[in-house]
């Protein structure tokens, strides 16, 4: 069911999707981290996929501000591309429900691109919370501007809320992986950065919240879902001889990863099985 409460008076340049399943508890604070940003030209679109918390009366309290999709809850994937699906800017930006944006976040995006015209994605550093202490990201998850698809196949160098892009390589690359039940933003990233440059506006301006028991990020056998990514990267031919040498030396890694996982856990076929992938994709020209 999708329910659209106000009309705006013509397309908005930026539309904010912005998908959540029974977070009532935060998503006030996300939906106002978008709704007061000093870029006026904005719609805010907010997907419920099939919350059974307070989230319905939550967000009928922004009346015509926001536009609201329901949905049966068909995962974070499926909802986010409903959103953009739905959205009528040509800058999509994305916010999870847990996240929140800090004040002019919309407005240096937004500069960015009408100073950089052939640029297509770009996104923002971001501070990061667990459990309501600040806390001081790794090396490895340093954000680099450019091409960086070597360094994202290790693990997501991409945030979803700190993203912003243009509809255009949406249209191109395709929407999120709805057929994977996390990594969908590891693998959508990839697809992008093997042929364009992620760009970095080098300033915090998201606060990325974690430590909670409902993230994805906490779910068991996540390598098996990057593996997924990068077999089909490699299937498609499309990536040069630098990035196919870096995909197979990283399937490899996952892989062994994943089989040592399999194998403690007395999963010997399927740890044969991954055994046996890497060793096809490393033997092949």
């Amino acid at each position: 069911m999708n329910l659209r409460l106000g009309d705006t008076p013509s397309p908005p340049r930026i539309s904010v999707i912005l998908p959540t399943y029974n977070r009532a508890w935060i998503l006030g604070e996300a939906v106002d981290s978008v709704l007061n940003q000093d870029y006026a030209n904005l719609e805010l679109i907010v997907v419920d996929d099939g919350s059974t918390d307070d989230t319905a009366s939550l967000i009928a309290t922004y009346a015509d501000r926001i536009t609201v999709i329901c949905q049966a809850n068909r995962g974070v994937s499926a909802a986010r591309n409903a959103g953009i699906r739905a959205a009528s800017g040509e800058l999509i930006a994305l916010l999870d429900s847990d996240d929140t944006w800090l004040p002019g976040k919309v407005t240096a995006q937004a500069s960015f691109f009408e100073t950089h015209p052939d640029a297509l994605i770009c996104q923002t550093q971001e501070i990061w919370i667990r459990n309501g202490v600040r806390v001081n990201p790794g090396n490895h998850h340093r954000k680099q501007t450019g091409m960086i698809f070597e360094r994202s196949l290790a693990l997501c160098l991409v945030s979803p809320s700190a993203v912003m892009m243009r509809r255009s390589l949406l249209d191109e690359m395709g929407l999120f992986d709805e057929a994977l039940p996390a990594c969908e933003d590891y693998d959508l990233w990839l697809r992008i950065a093997w042929k364009y440059p992620i760009h970095l506006i080098d300033q915090a301006l998201i606060l990325k919240h974690g430590g909670h028991a409902d993230q994805l990020s906490r779910m068991p056998e996540l390598d098996k879902y990057r593996i997924r990514s990068i077999v089909r990267l490699l299937d498609r031919r499309c990536l040069s001889k630098a990035q196919e040498n870096a995909a197979k030396a990283m399937l490899k890694t996952k892989c062994a990863i994943y089989v040592k996982g399999c194998r403690k856990r007395g999963r010997l076929a399927e740890a044969d099985r991954y055994d046996h992938l890497w060793q096809a994709y490393l033997s092949a020209n």
